[in-house]
């Protein structure tokens, strides 16, 4: 059975019920004497362990990390860390993802502590204790990124007879990191290079690789994080089968048994109509018209992020060379490009007013594939539902209110649930209901990478430009933007060229935005960039009205300890500014 179907035995596998990490009781203690005695025990425990880094607070909302970035505007979930606004020790937020990823560490724990004394092959023993290391040096590297030093916690904690008394004191950063390396070390010399069909999603040594180079990188060390890059990308020891997807629009939408050999490290899905494990993607990022959700638009991509995109030649894109005056002018002078007018019965659009709709289509489609393929543009069309969830096509429409009727997603238009005349994302949200296959909104049905090839090569390549070989970084930098039929850095025209180090750090900073948009990773760039506070900007829609404010405050670089574990353990001390 692959990991994706039998997620649900987690529950009678290893002894760890509901969200809570730090306090819970078992609810279901296996003895020594039942369980972890045979093969298919270690396999049912190690599921355990993936089960709790898939849900929701630990890596299942990885993709809503984008906006607490520049990338995406939103309402939920992590809206008070995104606008700084009630940003505090108390938010659910914060408390939800310590104790998840506590959760995490503590059935890695149990499986390490367990699994050496099984009767049971050696080989076994050492792929299960690589993967429950693997598991372990994620969720605290996880950690170390938002609070620093936490308490550390190892196997020779046993959480079914501590649950209650777990006092221990934060360990500094560099101690934590150590343990850390640790891990994924040992998990490089256990885990296999690759496994079955059956074992699909499992982590790999070139998973343990590519996590030990990015947790180098983000303390810069850059002739490790090279080492460790290039030995998957490269095949140093190995043949791990890397490879970038041929088509960047598919990647994100691999269901039904799918797979792309650029996945390095991802989280499988089943869903259809029968009862299965995916992500809850659609809730945040899908629009009204995606199978008709009840609620939507939670997150959207930002101004910022659509801006940012390139021309298709590799020039910058300038608003100003489409509309004369846009980037200086009102809300008004850009509704005037922008707008038209539709019935009120949201069906027909009844007069383009000032509007060239072919113009602002192609201010969007003469740009980075990357752009149109990650997100809805005005005037271009997708497949949604109608109220039977049956395919349907919509068009988003900028309508303007005071010249006819409103968009309603029943209909012809794609409306914004919370009013925004904001863009919407394409990237991971099903088009119709799949031919059938899909049928919960709730549930979306695509392989989600929290390691991919795209992203270690542009990894590769920060690495590569921050110790000094720029030649090297653009070459891994050109491998990403090749694939979108983008021209190459360094190609021929004089946008294109690079010629120091400080300019390929932000085409790489770019680069990662364009390629890495909706998959969660633009937060922990910029914090470790020390960009936060310079990403900072009020909300504003495509018109440049304002939707919310965001602040920065110098704490918001290391969030608060939460208050409930403090008052749990009074031996943590609290971060900075908190």
């Amino acid at each position: 059975m692959k990991l994706k179907y039998i997620a649900g035995i987690l529950a009678v596998t290893i002894a760890a019920t509901g969200c809570e990490s730090l306090d819970y009781i078992p609810g279901d203690q296996m003895s020594g004497q039942v369980f972890w005695q045979t093969e298919d025990h270690a396999r049912q425990a190690a599921v355990g362990m993936y089960a709790a880094m898939k849900s929701s607070w630990c890596f299942g909302l990885e993709f809503t990390f984008d906006m607490c970035s520049d990338l995406a505007d939103g309402t939920s979930p992590l809206a008070d860390i995104s606008r700084g606004t009630s940003f505090a020790s108390n938010s659910s937020g914060v408390q939800n993802h310590w104790q998840y990823l506590y959760e995490l560490v503590h059935r890695s724990n149990t499986v390490i502590r367990n699994v050496k004394d099984m009767p049971i092959s050696s080989e076994t023993i050492d792929r299960v204790t690589g993967e429950a290391k693997f598991l372990r040096a994620m969720a605290y590297f996880r950690m170390l990124n938002c609070w620093g030093g936490v308490p550390y916690y190892d196997e020779s904690c046993d959480i079914n007879e501590e649950f209650s008394n777990l006092k221990s004191p934060r360990c500094s950063a560099e101690e934590l990191r150590g343990h850390i390396i640790d891990d994924l070390t040992e998990a490089i010399e256990k885990l296999p290079v690759s496994w079955d069909a059956a074992d699909l999603g499992r982590a790999t040594k070139g998973a343990a690789y590519a996590l030990r180079g990015k947790v180098y990188l983000f303390n810069e060390e850059w002739d490790k994080a090279i080492a460790d890059f290039e030995e998957i990308v490269y095949n140093k020891t190995n043949n791990y089968g890397y490879s970038l997807h041929p088509d960047y629009n598919e990647l994100f939408r691999l269901y039904n048994g799918n797979h792309s050999p650029e996945m390095i490290f991802s989280i499988q899905s089943i869903d259809g109509n029968t009862a299965g494990y995916a992500l809850d993607i659609v809730s945040y990022f899908g629009n009204k018209s995606t199978m008709r959700l009840i609620a939507s638009n939670r997150i959207v991509p930002s101004t910022t992020l659509v801006d940012m995109y390139e021309n298709l030649d590799g020039s910058q894109f300038d608003w100003d060379d489409v509309f004369p005056g846009f980037n200086e002018g009102d809300s008004q002078l850009r509704r005037k490009y922008m707008c038209v007018a539709i019935d009120q019965g949201s069906t027909t659009v009844t007069s383009t007013l000032d509007c060239d709709t072919t113009k602002v289509m192609d201010a969007y489609r003469n740009r980075d594939p990357r752009l149109c393929l990650n997100v809805i543009t005005p005037y271009s069309h997708y497949l949604g539902t109608d109220a039977g969830s049956n395919p349907m096509d919509k068009q988003f429409v900028l309508a303007d209110p005071t010249k006819g009727g409103a968009p309603m997603e029943a209909m012809a238009f794609i409306r914004n649930s919370e009013g925004w005349n904001s863009y919407f994302w394409r990237k991971w949200i099903p088009t119709g209901n799949l031919d059938g296959y899909w049928g919960e909104y709730n549930r979306t049905p695509y392989e989600f990478p929290l390691i991919r090839l795209g992203d270690v090569l542009l990894m590769l390549a920060e690495a590569y430009n921050e110790s000094g070989d720029i030649d090297k970084a653009v070459t891994e930098v050109n491998k990403v933007r090749e694939r979108v039929g983008m021209p190459g850095l360094n190609s021929g025209d004089s946008w294109l060229a690079v010629g120091s180090k400080e300019e390929m750090a932000d085409r790489i900073r770019r680069e990662r935005a364009y390629e890495l948009a909706g998959e969660g990773q633009r937060y922990w760039d910029l914090k470790r960039w020390g960009l936060l506070q310079s990403s900072v900007k009020n909300a504003t829609d495509i018109f440049g009205d304002l939707m919310y404010t965001r602040s920065y405050q110098s704490r918001h670089e290391m969030w608060p300890i939460p208050l409930v574990e403090m008052e749990r353990n009074t031996n943590l001390t609290q971060n900075e500014g908190w």
